[in-house]
């Protein structure tokens, strides 16, 4: 069987997901990667057939999305182009992980396309979600930005029988974490100066600041500013006395698994981001509505606590690659069926 595993690759997360789902995958058939988006910072351990644009978004530097950077940077007759390019035909199973590219090939060709990611979670009607309707558009978007006929979700928590725990990658379950003292910081979409700003209010507190701005290493007072490398955010993560970063899922995720004091900043007019912090303050995570000196004392307050959230997250791996294959043979199955058999099954008939 031939299989295209799609990745979505704007930030790291999905990659992070796919260095253990791939090996997995490939006992089922032979499998061709595809990588779309535009900034990421892990390496894929195996080759990329397909390395494309896509449709991603960009970080600005005032906590939330850069619109008018996004649709700068991005080209839509480009994806466009990709999307009728891409040879979905060949393949007897197109699986994406949040990709659009593959997503939209499979769509207007009338090829099956199954979904394994987070997103997928987000939507469920059984998923926590933000107060009031202002997700409205953002759920729009998720439903439709790469569509799928049926999909695998990951989430905090485990919900139905189709939404499972993370998928935690090999290299971070075999840490052994410990605690040096130091605090993580991923905030991509605040700018180094005003991350400094508000951390140095903190004088006390020793805080490693991984910055998708910078090149080079440098420190200002008791704050440390490090470019986003892999293994160096890895070394900071697991020895880290607590976490501080975006709503995003996989970082978050990561952290609970060793067991780190959390606290979280969705990016503003992200629904995903919303989603995701309103599951984990419905877990006990402290969430700050926005990273700026007025959310100082609920920081001062989470530095001086020592609560800590305990998960269990086992390795999924196998499970979830299982329950895809079995979900894409149960379509193949029904499409196989006579009409009739349908119909009658539509009015309770028994087959």
């Amino acid at each position: 069987m031939r299989i295209l595993y799609a990745i979505q690759g704007t930030g790291n997360g999905h990659i992070a997901r796919a260095i253990d789902l791939v090996p997995e995958i490939e006992k089922y058939g032979d499998v061709d990667v595809l990588l779309s988006g535009q900034h990421c910072e892990l390496k894929l351990p195996f080759d990329v057939t397909y390395r494309m644009q896509g449709f991603g978004f960009f970080f600005g530097n005032k906590g939330g999305i850069d619109i008018k950077g996004t649709w700068r940077k991005n080209s839509m007759i480009k994806f466009l182009k990709e999307v009728a390019s891409l040879p979905v035909d060949q393949y007897d199973m197109v699986l994406s992980d949040f990709e659009p590219v593959s997503a939209w090939a499979c769509t207007l060709r009338g090829k099956k396309c199954f979904g394994m990611s987070h997103q997928s979670a987000v939507i469920d009607s059984m998923a926590p979600k933000p107060a009031g309707r202002s997700g409205l558009l953002g759920q729009r978007i998720l439903k439709h930005y790469a569509p799928v006929k049926a999909s695998i979700g990951f989430h905090f928590n485990r919900i139905n029988g189709h939404i499972s725990t993370p998928v935690i990658r090999k290299s971070i379950r075999e840490i052994k974490p410990s605690n040096l003292g130091h605090y993580t910081v991923y905030l991509p979409a605040y700018s180094d100066i005003h991350i400094i700003r508000v951390l140095a209010t903190m004088q006390n507190v020793r805080w490693q600041v991984f910055s998708k701005h910078v090149s080079v290493p440098y420190s200002f007072n008791n704050i440390e500013v490090r470019p986003v490398q892999s293994d160096a955010f890895v070394k900071s993560l697991s020895s880290a006395s607590g976490v501080l970063c975006n709503a995003g899922f996989e970082t978050p995720s990561e952290a609970l698994f060793l067991g780190k004091k959390l606290c979280v900043v969705p990016m503003k007019h992200q629904y995903e981001q919303s989603c995701n912090a309103a599951a984990l303050k419905n877990m006990g995570i402290p969430v700050l509505n926005q990273f700026s000196a007025k959310e100082l004392p609920m920081l001062k307050d989470w530095v001086v606590s020592t609560d800590r959230v305990s998960v269990s997250y086992p390795d999924n791996v196998p499970d979830v690659v299982q329950q895809v294959m079995a979900l894409a043979e149960s379509f193949e199955t029904s499409a196989q069926r006579p009409k009739f058999s349908r119909l009658a099954g539509a009015f309770g008939g028994n087959m």
